[in-house]
């Protein structure tokens, strides 16, 4: 069994102009690892997520995927080796169908880009189809595939970008404040459905400020601020550390992590 981390962030560094959003920040997820990513308002979790997905590119330092140097390459070829995200803000497309938005992500699953997927839909049809609806059926909205995306409740287009993702047959799935929005009731569903993705062997990194859900659902939490990890452990751990409680100016994340 290899002890190679899925997923290993080297020194990562950051600038934009003369910000420092991402400050000398190393990590790891093991395969099939649930880990949160925690931090004030500004803390650059956003950043280190698009450094990651090489949206961004590093200012110095490397991202490990699978133990191969990813840090070059588009944000299309790093999900193609498998790893998906979602994004803070929605990036569904509202006048697309349910099922459209799902396909597009299975459309990158089989194609060299989004466009060449496009280009070649027609012999990938069936294997988009089905691909398409398998996600649909894991994230419930197969009774919805036919609705434009834009009538969707806040919560069902939350599914919608995680269906999204998953099409790609991602081994990591990194989320973006995935519980953002959502009330008590459908956090906890939530939060079911995201454990249920790691029973059956996805690794996540999820960005997330309800405390109650990161610290339930994590087996490991990291922190940041200032751009920088000040932290690394268990949910327990992270939630009676002193330089953590500082750094949230006297919150209630210790009272929130007891609850785990």
């Amino acid at each position: 069994m290899t002890t190679t981390p899925l997923l290993e962030i080297r020194n990562a560094t950051r600038r934009f102009g003369g910000l420092l959003a991402v400050d000398d920040f190393s990590g790891v997820v093991q395969r099939g690892e649930r880990v949160g990513l925690i931090g004030p308002n500004g803390a650059g979790k956003t950043t280190l997520f698009n450094l990651i997905t090489c949206f961004t590119p590093l200012s110095s330092g490397s991202v490990r995927f699978d133990d191969s140097d990813i840090s070059s390459l588009k944000s299309f070829e790093v999900a193609r080796l498998g790893m998906a995200r979602t994004f803070q803000n929605l990036r569904v497309m509202p006048n697309l169908s349910v099922f459209d938005n799902v396909s597009i992500g299975a459309l990158g699953a089989f194609g060299h880009s989004p466009v060449a997927a496009l280009l070649h839909r027609r012999g990938y049809a069936e294997d988009i189809s089905r691909r398409t609806w398998e996600v649909l059926e894991r994230a419930g909205l197969q009774d919805v595939a036919g609705e434009l995306a834009a009538n969707l409740s806040y919560g069902k287009r939350k599914y919608l970008e995680i269906a999204r993702a998953l099409a790609l047959s991602p081994r990591l799935l990194i989320l973006d404040e995935p519980a953002a929005g959502l009330n008590d009731t459908e956090t906890a569903q939530l939060g079911q459905f995201v454990r249920q993705l790691s029973d059956e062997g996805l690794s996540l990194l999820l960005v997330e400020h309800d405390m109650n859900f990161v610290m339930n659902l994590c087996e490991r939490v990291m922190v940041m601020a200032s751009g920088r990890k000040i932290a690394d452990g268990t949910p327990q751990e992270i939630s009676r550390d002193p330089i953590v409680l500082e750094a949230y100016l006297g919150s209630d994340i210790e009272n929130e992590g007891e609850a785990a």
